[in-house]
């Protein structure tokens, strides 16, 4: 990045003491902008030649004095020039505090970024999911891109994030990266936890994101109806990896288990319930909370299928599943020979489960909420709100009861 850059020493006439001696300072200007400082030496003031930025003569005081200026010069050259090979941030402030020892009041926003991921990793499979790391990382990565893009520059100072910053890295993920409106928020508010450890390490002196809000849009979730799943169910691929990847998107479907859930779920994850019959009992890989769900009869088919897989016989897994990336590229294959137009992702078939197999069919949301793992009812409530064919059909209930009445009302009267 461009800047213009200059240095002076010079000194205080009209704060010179009663022997005639005045402090010298030294003054770095960053693009207009300057910082000062004394470089704890006095001179007389009638000594001084300001032009130069040095004292007069050839005395021992003059050599020492000036040949201590020129040390001073030679370390603030040097500290512009490594910022400007680094490609960094440069400011006077900061050139002034890395030559008075204070470079660890500029913390650096990738540097601080990077830690915090590195414990992060150090702490998956504990207080983190693996996804969370991986969430943190893209968010990381974007913000070294936007830093790049807008600024020219590999890193800046965390003082340097304002609000402009962050309707700047806003509108960066919406228009050059093409996220949408809720992924875009979803990496700020990764990045906003930087930006909070930074105020409360007190390398900043106040938060950018006090008048920043997240708000995320309302998103309809897709779901598979009873006829599209009937449609898989129904439909036999001759081509194995099709077939399989169909399978365990039908079990994800009376499960509700995320992609992550399945393919780690073991033998050991199949116990008996309270009531006698067979439940999976595992934990979320992304929120580590329990998921308790019986095993209905189409989820158990699947397992009954592969269990003498050989991947199954071999190892502690219950199921063969193949990679996320393949899982919903086969997905899309599938989708295309069944006639189902909507985006068949295998997450869908967690929001398949939450809808038309339960909510739809009178499972109270509680019990749904707590099948699907979900730490608060206000996410599981969500699916609710899109049920418009259970709302039909409860209200087709609500007049068969009413037309019962009537008729027994209208009887009643004709008599």
């Amino acid at each position: 990045m461009n800047h213009l850059f200059s240095f002076i020493f010079y000194i205080k006439r009209s704060k010179a003491d009663k022997n005639g001696k005045a402090n010298v300072y030294l003054r770095i200007t960053v693009n207009g902008n300057r910082a000062e400082l004394s470089i704890s030496k006095k001179v007389a003031v009638n000594k001084w030649i300001s032009s130069a930025g040095k004292l007069k003569g050839s005395s021992t005081e003059a050599l020492q004095i000036n040949s201590h200026i020129d040390s001073i010069s030679n370390k603030i050259h040097r500290i512009h020039q490594k910022l400007v090979e680094e490609n960094n941030d440069i400011s006077a402030i900061k050139i002034r505090d890395i030559y008075c020892g204070k470079e660890d009041n500029h913390k650096m926003l990738l540097k601080i970024f990077k830690d915090h991921n590195n414990q992060v990793e150090r702490l998956v499979g504990k207080d983190f999911a693996a996804g969370t790391l991986e969430r943190y990382k893209t968010a990381k990565k974007h913000i070294e891109n936007y830093i790049k893009f807008e600024y020219k520059l590999n890193d800046i100072s965390v003082k340097d994030v304002d609000h402009k910053f962050i309707n700047g890295f806003e509108y960066y993920l919406k228009t050059e990266r093409n996220c949408s409106h809720n992924t875009a928020i979803k990496y700020i508010t990764n990045f906003k936890k930087i930006i909070r450890i930074a105020y409360a390490n007190d390398w900043i002196l106040k938060d950018p994101f006090f008048n920043w809000k997240a708000r995320l849009k309302t998103v309809d979730r897709e779901f598979l109806s009873k006829e599209e799943i009937q449609k898989l169910i129904d439909k036999e691929f001759t081509i194995q990896r099709l077939e399989q990847v169909k399978d365990i998107f039908i079990f994800s479907c009376f499960t509700g288990l995320a992609y992550a859930d399945v393919k780690k779920l073991t033998k050991n994850d199949i116990v008996i319930g309270i009531d006698g019959n067979k439940w999976i009992k595992t934990k979320r890989r992304k929120t580590n909370t329990q998921s308790n769900i019986p095993l209905l009869s189409s989820a158990e088919s699947v397992i009954e299928k592969y269990s003498q897989c050989p991947y199954v016989v071999d190892s502690q897994f219950l199921l063969p599943v193949l990679s996320n990336q393949k899982t919903n590229a086969y997905l899309k294959e599938i989708a295309d020979v069944c006639g189902i137009s909507k985006n068949l992702t295998f997450h869908l078939a967690r929001h398949t489960f939450a809808t038309t197999i339960t909510l739809t069919n009178g499972v109270p949301i509680e019990s749904v909420s707590k099948m699907l793992g979900h730490k608060s009812l206000k996410t599981t409530q969500h699916y609710a709100k899109i049920l418009d064919r259970k709302v039909s059909d409860d209200m087709n209930q609500l007049r068969d009861i009413l037309n019962k009445k009537n008729e027994v009302t209208a009887s009643k009267i004709s008599v």
